[in-house]
């Protein structure tokens, strides 16, 4: 990996810098298997139902996706629906709070490859971003003690702020890059979900690096990533 190449490191959260995409997925498996149990649906949410319909999407989109797969059809609802409502915005509402009580009791560790590299790039002058579509991303920055690596942090709530389309759309990744004042075509993206490689092969940048953590390296490579490994450590080039 030849850093000297690029001036920007763009990186997805969930499941690129901490393994938070387990926290969410156990969330979304309580939440759906709940719901679909209540509605007598007799095929379960499984982890690949996670991968196929929900990573790496807004979470509302998730939702929608999910039940796209099994024809449900839920009202939309809006953002402010309490948990218990029946809608999409509501199941999503419910998610979001599962996920926020495991993240409080159990916390989070970033990924030691993870770290290592951005040490590394912060040795090397490199500008880094977050660019996540959860909304939950400045929680678990803190949560895992690396807030204050990244002065540029595009989450969910920024996007829906900036009107920004999310991922597979490379909107909030082109926007990172700007606010970073660094031209997409001289950033790397960072990402472990099939949207968002798709949304770094949307744009004008650099590199597409995709990080297997269990969408398949072939099913990244497909989908637009460039480079694709199993942890962030790889990538540092010269050790």
């Amino acid at each position: 990996m030849q850093w000297d190449d690029y001036d920007a490191a763009l990186f997805d959260l969930d499941g690129v810098l901490t393994p938070t995409a387990e926290v969410h997925m156990r969330a979304w498996e309580r939440m759906f298997t709940d719901f679909l149990t209540s509605r007598g649906v007799s095929k379960p949410y499984t982890q690949a139902d996670y991968f196929a319909h929900i990573d790496g999407k807004p979470r509302y989109e998730g939702v929608a996706a999910m039940l796209a797969s099994r024809d449900i059809e839920l009202p939309h609802g809006s953002p402010e629906d309490s948990s218990s409502e029946q809608t999409v915005c509501g199941l999503g509402n419910r998610k979001n709070e599962l996920f926020t009580q495991v993240l409080r009791s159990e916390g989070i560790t970033a990924y030691a490859g993870s770290l290592a590299l951005l040490d590394h790039l912060e040795s090397r002058g490199v500008a880094m971003a977050v660019v996540s579509s959860s909304k939950n991303a400045p929680e678990v920055l803190a949560a895992a003690g690396i807030a204050d690596r990244f002065p540029v942090v595009v989450d969910g709530a920024v996007a829906a702020q900036r009107q920004l389309p999310g991922k597979p759309r490379p909107d909030t990744y082109t926007y990172a890059a700007e606010q970073l004042g660094v031209p997409s075509s001289r950033a790397v993206v960072l990402e472990d979900a099939i949207s968002g490689v798709q949304a770094g092969a949307a744009g004008d940048f650099g590199l597409v690096v995709g990080v297997d953590r269990g969408a398949g390296a072939q099913a990244l490579s497909d989908q637009g990533a460039e480079v694709v490994v199993q942890d962030l450590a790889e990538l540092i080039g010269d050790r």
